[in-house]
């Protein structure tokens, strides 16, 4: 079956750095574009970034332009997001998602992954 799984989070300073990592198998991860979303208490998840399934482009929620990067590698079915310059609005839980399409819509994505804890303190 498909497993997308998760890891890198954790706590984190104002100002510090991240990088999530995403481990696919069960599908062909070539195929598929990967999104990530997250998901704060309260809140409904929502979008922060995906790169299509070649790596030729990505597309970024306004508020993690300049400060996250998605990157994947097709050789080890793996997608990252390496995010800067933290913010305490960052901390959710954060979610990979497989697709067809690399748009921001939820319901574009056919698999995801458990999440993962990104606590930013101010």
């Amino acid at each position: 079956q498909v497993q997308l799984v998760e890891s890198g989070g954790g706590l984190v300073q104002a100002g510090g750095s991240l990088r999530l990592s995403c481990v696919a198998s069960g599908l062909t991860f070539s195929s598929y574009a990967m999104g990530w979303f997250r998901q704060a208490p309260g809140k409904e998840r929502e979008f922060v970034g995906a790169i299509r399934w070649s790596g030729s482009s990505t597309l970024y929620t306004d508020s993690v332009k300049g400060r996250f990067t998605i990157s994947r590698d097709n050789t080890k079915n793996t997608v990252y997001l390496q995010m800067n310059v933290l913010k305490p609005e960052d901390t959710a839980v954060y979610y990979c998602a497989a697709g067809r399409l690399t748009i921001a819509d939820m319901r574009a994505y056919d698999y995801w992954g458990q999440g993962i804890q990104v606590t930013v303190s101010s």
